[in-house]
C-alpha cells in the first residue's frame, strides 16, 4: 500500500476538524444501531478522540513490527468494552464512508483499496490478540470496595478485593469502571504490590470535569463493586538490580508505593531508594504515615516530602523536581518520574539539564499509551 498517499489523504480529512468524527459516528450508528449501547451516553469527549486515533493508526501501518505490541494491547483492552470481532467490519465501513465523503474527487479506487488494507491489518492484529487473551484472562475483574478513605477534599484511597488474582506488576496501571459512570473507564496505578489476598489499593484525585474520578472520590462506598481491566504499562516497572530514585507528584505516588512494596519483598541484600514526593501544601501530602512506616521497614529508603506553596512547611520547598535535582545526578541509579503530564515534562527537563542521561529516566507516556481509551487510539475506544 502507498503509505505516503494514506497520510496525505488523512491530513486532508483531518483539516475538516470536528465534522469528521461527527460524520463517522452518525454513519456508524445509523448503519449499526446496536453498537450505540457500547458507548457512553455523552459522546462529545469520544468524538474528539477519533482524529488522534486515525492519525496514530495510519502512522503505524508502515512500521508494523513496532506497532504490533501496541495494537495487541489495544485488542486485549477492547474486550472490557464487549467489543468482538463482528464489530470491526462495521467500523471499517463507516471509516471508508467518512473518508469518501470528505475527500470527494480525491477518493479513488486505489486509495480506497489502500485504506481498506491498512484497516484490515490493524483489525486483524487486534482481533487475534483479543481471541488469544480470552483463553487466559477475563475481560475484566470485579473488585469489591472494602474501604474508602477521604484524604482531604479531592483525594480518596480505596482498598479493593478482586474476585480473582489480577496478575499485574508493581508500577503497572489498570482501568477502572464504576456503575455510577457506566462504559467510561479511567486508568489508575495500584499502590500495592501484588498480594495473595487480592487486595488492591487505589489513590484517586478528583479532577475538574472528571466524571469517573469525582464518582470514585465522592460517591463510591464500601460494598460497591468496581470493574478493573487488564494491567498495562511497563515503563514504571523495576526489573533490574540498580539503586533507584523515585520522583512523585501528587497521586503519582501510587505506583512508587507499589514499587516500594516489591522492593521490601526482594531477596537483594540492599537496594538504595530515594523517594521525593511533592504536593502544593503539607496537608496534601496525603500518605505520609504509610511512607514513614515503609521507611522504618526499609533501612535503605529515604523519603523526602516536598511542598511548593506552603510557607509554613518546615521541609524542602519548591517543585518536587527542583528539590530532587539538587540531590542528583545519582550515577549508577535509575530515575523514575510519575505525576501530572506537566510535572513529568518539567521534571524530565530538569533532569536533562542536570546531566542525567535520558536512558536512565523512566516515565509513562500517558499521552499515547497509558489508556487506549483515554488516548483515543482505536476506532471503538471511548473516554
Amino acid at each position: 500500500m502507498d503509505t505516503a498517499r494514506l497520510r496525505s489523504s488523512w491530513n486532508t480529512v483531518a483539516g475538516f476538524g470536528g465534522g469528521v468524527p461527527l460524520f463517522f459516528y452518525s454513519t456508524l450508528f445509523l448503519t449499526r444501531p446496536h453498537l450505540r449501547e457500547l458507548f457512553p451516553a455523552g459522546m462529545s469527549a469520544q468524538r474528539d478522540k477519533l482524529v488522534r486515533a486515525l492519525g496514530r493508526v495510519v502512522a503505524s501501518v508502515d512500521e508494523l513490527d513496532a506497532a504490533v505490541p501496541f495494537l495487541r494491547q489495544l485488542g486485549r483492552d477492547h474486550r472490557k468494552f464487549a467489543v468482538t470481532a463482528d464489530h470491526y467490519p462495521a467500523v471499517g465501513q463507516a471509516l471508508l464512508t467518512t473518508l469518501e465523503h470528505f475527500l470527494g474527487e480525491e477518493w479513488t479506487p486505489e486509495l480506497a483499496a489502500d485504506w481498506a488494507a491498512a484497516y484490515k491489518i490493524v483489525a486483524d492484529v487486534m482481533t487475534a490478540a483479543a481471541k488469544e487473551s480470552a483463553h487466559t484472562t477475563p475481560a475484566w475483574w470485579n473488585g469489591e470496595v472494602l474501604r474508602h478513605e477521604r484524604r482531604g477534599l479531592d483525594v480518596a484511597v480505596l482498598t479493593i478485593r478482586t474476585d480473582r488474582p489480577l496478575g499485574y506488576r508493581a508500577g503497572q496501571s489498570v482501568s477502572v469502571e464504576t456503575a455510577l459512570r457506566p462504559r467510561i473507564w479511567r486508568y489508575y496505578s495500584p499502590a500495592t504490590a501484588p498480594r495473595e489476598d487480592n487486595l488492591v489499593e487505589l489513590h484517586v484525585r478528583m479532577v475538574d470535569g472528571g466524571t469517573v474520578s469525582s464518582a470514585l472520590v465522592q460517591a463510591v462506598r464500601p460494598g460497591d463493586v468496581l470493574r478493573l481491566g487488564a494491567p498495562v504499562g511497563s515503563r514504571l516497572t523495576i526489573e533490574h538490580e540498580q539503586d533507584v530514585v523515585l520522583i512523585a507528584g501528587g497521586t503519582g505516588l501510587a505506583p512508587f508505593k507499589a514499587l516500594l512494596g516489591q522492593i521490601a519483598n526482594e531477596s537483594l541484600p540492599s537496594r538504595r531508594v530515594e523517594l521525593y514526593v511533592g504536593a502544593r501544601t503539607a496537608r496534601e501530602l496525603y500518605d505520609l504515615p504509610a511512607l514513614r512506616a515503609l521507611a522504618s521497614a526499609l533501612p535503605e529508603l529515604r523519603v523526602v516530602p516536598v511542598v511548593s506553596d506552603d510557607p509554613r512547611f518546615g521541609g524542602p520547598r519548591g517543585t518536587v523536581g527542583e528539590v530532587a535535582v539538587r540531590h542528583g545526578p545519582w550515577p549508577g541509579r535509575e530515575v523514575y518520574v510519575c505525576g501530572s503530564p506537566a510535572m513529568v515534562s518539567a521534571t524530565r527537563n530538569l533532569l536533562a539539564g542536570a546531566g542525567v542521561a535520558a536512558e536512565h529516566v523512566h516515565w509513562e507516556d500517558f499521552s499515547g499509551y497509558q489508556d487506549p481509551a483515554e488516548a483515543g487510539v482505536g476506532f471503538l475506544t471511548r473516554g
